[in-house]
Protein backbone atom coordinates (compact mmCIF):
# COMPACT_ATOMS: atom_id res chain seq x y z
CA UNK A 1 0.00 0.00 0.00
CA UNK A 2 2.02 3.01 -1.08
CA UNK A 3 -0.46 5.09 -3.17
CA UNK A 4 -1.60 7.92 -0.58
CA UNK A 5 -5.34 7.70 -1.55
CA UNK A 6 -5.09 4.22 -0.14
CA UNK A 7 -3.28 5.39 2.80
CA UNK A 8 -5.73 7.79 3.81
CA UNK A 9 -8.32 5.57 3.44
CA UNK A 10 -6.52 2.98 5.39
CA UNK A 11 -5.98 5.52 8.56
CA UNK A 12 -9.62 6.44 7.97
CA UNK A 13 -11.07 2.87 8.56
CA UNK A 14 -7.95 2.39 11.41
CA UNK A 15 -9.80 5.14 13.12
CA UNK A 16 -13.13 4.27 12.82
CA UNK A 17 -14.19 7.40 10.64
CA UNK A 18 -14.66 5.37 7.44
CA UNK A 19 -17.76 2.57 7.94
CA UNK A 20 -18.76 0.08 5.34
CA UNK A 21 -22.04 -1.89 5.80
CA UNK A 22 -23.42 -3.16 2.64
CA UNK A 23 -25.72 -5.39 4.87
CA UNK A 24 -27.34 -2.63 6.50
CA UNK A 25 -27.04 0.57 5.38
CA UNK A 26 -26.78 4.37 6.44
CA UNK A 27 -29.02 7.02 6.06
CA UNK A 28 -28.05 10.67 4.92
CA UNK A 29 -29.79 13.37 6.25
CA UNK A 30 -31.02 13.77 2.30
CA UNK A 31 -32.33 10.32 3.44
CA UNK A 32 -30.40 7.92 0.38
CA UNK A 33 -29.72 4.98 2.28
CA UNK A 34 -25.94 4.37 1.86
CA UNK A 35 -23.69 1.38 2.47
CA UNK A 36 -21.19 4.27 3.14
CA UNK A 37 -20.84 6.37 6.10
CA UNK A 38 -17.86 8.93 6.77
CA UNK A 39 -17.05 11.14 9.85
CA UNK A 40 -14.29 12.65 9.04
CA UNK A 41 -14.38 14.78 12.33
CA UNK A 42 -13.13 12.09 14.10
CA UNK A 43 -9.35 12.67 12.64
CA UNK A 44 -9.49 15.61 14.94
CA UNK A 45 -8.92 13.25 17.50
CA UNK A 46 -5.70 11.94 16.40
CA UNK A 47 -2.76 14.68 16.16
CA UNK A 48 -0.10 12.67 13.61
CA UNK A 49 -3.68 11.89 11.25
CA UNK A 50 -4.62 15.07 11.74
CA UNK A 51 -1.49 16.23 10.56
CA UNK A 52 -0.44 14.39 7.81
CA UNK A 53 -3.95 15.46 6.52
CA UNK A 54 -3.36 19.08 6.71
CA UNK A 55 -0.34 18.33 4.83
CA UNK A 56 -1.54 16.33 2.22
CA UNK A 57 -4.12 19.26 1.50
CA UNK A 58 -1.34 21.55 1.90
CA UNK A 59 0.47 19.73 -1.11
CA UNK A 60 -2.88 19.41 -2.92
CA UNK A 61 -3.28 23.08 -3.16
CA UNK A 62 0.86 23.79 -3.38
CA UNK A 63 0.50 21.73 -6.52
CA UNK A 64 -2.82 22.47 -7.95
CA UNK A 65 -3.70 26.11 -6.66
CA UNK A 66 -0.13 27.50 -6.31
CA UNK A 67 -1.83 31.10 -6.60
CA UNK A 68 -3.76 30.78 -3.83
CA UNK A 69 -4.31 33.84 -1.46
CA UNK A 70 -6.76 32.68 0.94
CA UNK A 71 -7.79 29.58 2.70
CA UNK A 72 -11.38 28.92 3.37
CA UNK A 73 -13.47 26.79 4.67
CA UNK A 74 -16.57 25.53 4.99
CA UNK A 75 -18.58 25.49 8.13
CA UNK A 76 -18.07 23.64 9.94
CA UNK A 77 -16.13 20.75 9.14
CA UNK A 78 -14.05 22.08 6.87
CA UNK A 79 -13.66 25.08 9.58
CA UNK A 80 -10.40 23.20 11.52
CA UNK A 81 -9.08 21.53 9.00
CA UNK A 82 -8.99 25.19 6.96
CA UNK A 83 -7.20 26.63 10.39
CA UNK A 84 -4.35 23.79 9.64
CA UNK A 85 -3.78 24.27 6.09
CA UNK A 86 -3.73 27.72 6.68
CA UNK A 87 -1.55 28.17 9.52
CA UNK A 88 1.37 26.18 7.28
CA UNK A 89 0.86 27.79 4.57
CA UNK A 90 0.54 31.28 6.46
CA UNK A 91 -2.36 32.51 4.67
CA UNK A 92 -5.17 34.40 5.68
CA UNK A 93 -8.81 32.07 6.61
CA UNK A 94 -12.08 32.37 5.84
CA UNK A 95 -15.11 30.39 6.52
CA UNK A 96 -18.52 30.03 4.67
CA UNK A 97 -21.92 29.30 6.19
CA UNK A 98 -23.96 26.96 3.81
CA UNK A 99 -26.64 29.94 4.35
CA UNK A 100 -26.64 33.56 5.91
CA UNK A 101 -26.92 33.83 9.71
CA UNK A 102 -30.57 34.83 10.27
CA UNK A 103 -29.07 37.40 13.22
CA UNK A 104 -26.53 39.84 13.43
CA UNK A 105 -24.56 40.93 10.25
CA UNK A 106 -26.48 37.94 8.66
CA UNK A 107 -22.97 37.32 7.64
CA UNK A 108 -22.72 33.83 5.36
CA UNK A 109 -18.79 34.79 4.84
CA UNK A 110 -16.74 35.12 8.12
CA UNK A 111 -13.62 37.02 8.03
CA UNK A 112 -12.15 39.80 6.47
CA UNK A 113 -13.14 39.86 2.72
CA UNK A 114 -10.97 41.36 0.19
CA UNK A 115 -12.19 41.52 -3.50
CA UNK A 116 -9.98 40.17 -5.99
CA UNK A 117 -8.06 37.48 -4.25
CA UNK A 118 -7.55 33.92 -4.64
CA UNK A 119 -9.43 31.75 -2.76
CA UNK A 120 -9.38 27.63 -2.17
CA UNK A 121 -12.19 26.15 -0.37
CA UNK A 122 -11.27 23.51 2.00
CA UNK A 123 -13.90 20.46 2.38
CA UNK A 124 -13.55 17.56 4.67
CA UNK A 125 -16.14 15.23 2.79
CA UNK A 126 -17.53 15.32 -0.86
CA UNK A 127 -20.91 13.59 -1.46
CA UNK A 128 -22.44 15.30 -4.51
CA UNK A 129 -20.60 18.63 -4.04
CA UNK A 130 -23.78 20.49 -3.86
CA UNK A 131 -22.88 22.44 -0.54
CA UNK A 132 -19.30 23.16 -1.65
CA UNK A 133 -20.65 24.75 -4.67
CA UNK A 134 -22.87 26.71 -2.80
CA UNK A 135 -20.39 27.96 -0.61
CA UNK A 136 -17.81 28.64 -3.30
CA UNK A 137 -20.83 30.79 -5.08
CA UNK A 138 -21.15 32.62 -2.24
CA UNK A 139 -17.72 33.83 -1.97
CA UNK A 140 -17.99 34.76 -5.88
CA UNK A 141 -20.58 36.65 -5.20
CA UNK A 142 -18.31 38.76 -3.09
CA UNK A 143 -15.83 39.01 -5.23
CA UNK A 144 -13.48 36.18 -4.39
CA UNK A 145 -11.80 34.38 -7.08
CA UNK A 146 -12.53 30.65 -6.47
CA UNK A 147 -10.03 28.27 -7.81
CA UNK A 148 -11.20 25.14 -6.91
CA UNK A 149 -11.77 22.42 -3.94
CA UNK A 150 -9.77 20.61 -2.18
CA UNK A 151 -11.07 17.71 0.41
CA UNK A 152 -10.02 14.62 2.40
CA UNK A 153 -12.53 12.38 1.13
CA UNK A 154 -14.97 12.15 -1.66
CA UNK A 155 -17.19 9.72 -2.44
CA UNK A 156 -16.77 9.99 -6.09
CA UNK A 157 -20.64 10.78 -6.96
CA UNK A 158 -21.53 12.62 -9.99
CA UNK A 159 -20.74 15.66 -8.76
CA UNK A 160 -23.04 18.73 -8.99
CA UNK A 161 -22.84 20.94 -12.08
CA UNK A 162 -19.67 23.09 -11.75
CA UNK A 163 -16.62 24.35 -13.26
CA UNK A 164 -14.71 24.56 -9.83
CA UNK A 165 -11.94 21.25 -9.96
CA UNK A 166 -11.89 19.03 -7.08
CA UNK A 167 -9.10 17.33 -5.70
CA UNK A 168 -9.61 14.77 -2.33
CA UNK A 169 -6.80 12.76 -0.69
CA UNK A 170 -8.66 9.99 -0.67
CA UNK A 171 -11.93 8.08 -2.42
CA UNK A 172 -14.47 5.37 -2.78
CA UNK A 173 -12.15 3.63 -5.06
CA UNK A 174 -9.66 3.55 -2.63
CA UNK A 175 -11.68 2.73 0.04
CA UNK A 176 -13.19 -0.66 -1.20
CA UNK A 177 -9.76 -1.50 -2.47
CA UNK A 178 -8.00 -1.61 0.72
CA UNK A 179 -11.21 -2.73 2.58
CA UNK A 180 -10.89 -5.71 0.51
CA UNK A 181 -7.50 -6.17 0.66
CA UNK A 182 -8.00 -6.35 4.56
CA UNK A 183 -11.27 -8.94 4.04
CA UNK A 184 -13.44 -5.89 5.67
CA UNK A 185 -16.42 -6.61 2.58
CA UNK A 186 -16.50 -10.02 0.11
CA UNK A 187 -17.06 -9.75 -3.80
CA UNK A 188 -20.81 -9.83 -3.34
CA UNK A 189 -20.28 -6.80 -1.05
CA UNK A 190 -18.51 -5.52 -3.97
CA UNK A 191 -21.23 -5.66 -6.62
CA UNK A 192 -23.48 -4.21 -3.93
CA UNK A 193 -21.24 -0.92 -3.09
CA UNK A 194 -20.93 -0.67 -7.31
CA UNK A 195 -24.25 -0.56 -8.01
CA UNK A 196 -25.08 2.02 -5.54
CA UNK A 197 -22.55 4.26 -6.50
CA UNK A 198 -23.72 4.07 -10.31
CA UNK A 199 -27.09 5.24 -8.70
CA UNK A 200 -27.39 6.16 -4.80
CA UNK A 201 -31.00 6.67 -5.38
CA UNK A 202 -32.00 3.42 -6.47
CA UNK A 203 -32.43 1.21 -3.44
CA UNK A 204 -32.36 -1.96 -5.42
CA UNK A 205 -28.88 -2.57 -4.32
CA UNK A 206 -29.65 -3.50 -1.09
CA UNK A 207 -31.66 -6.95 -2.97
CA UNK A 208 -28.47 -7.93 -4.33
Amino acid sequence: MTAVDKIIANDLIEIGALSLSPSKPFTWASGIKSPIYCDNRMTLYYPELRKKIALGLVEIIKEKYSDAEVIAGTATAGIPHATLVADIMNLPMVYVRSKPKDHGKGNQIEGKIEKGKKAVLIEDLISTGGSSVSCAKALEEEGIEVLGIAAIFTYELDLADTTYPVYTLSNYSALIDVCLNKSIITEDDLEKLKKWRSNPKDESWMNK
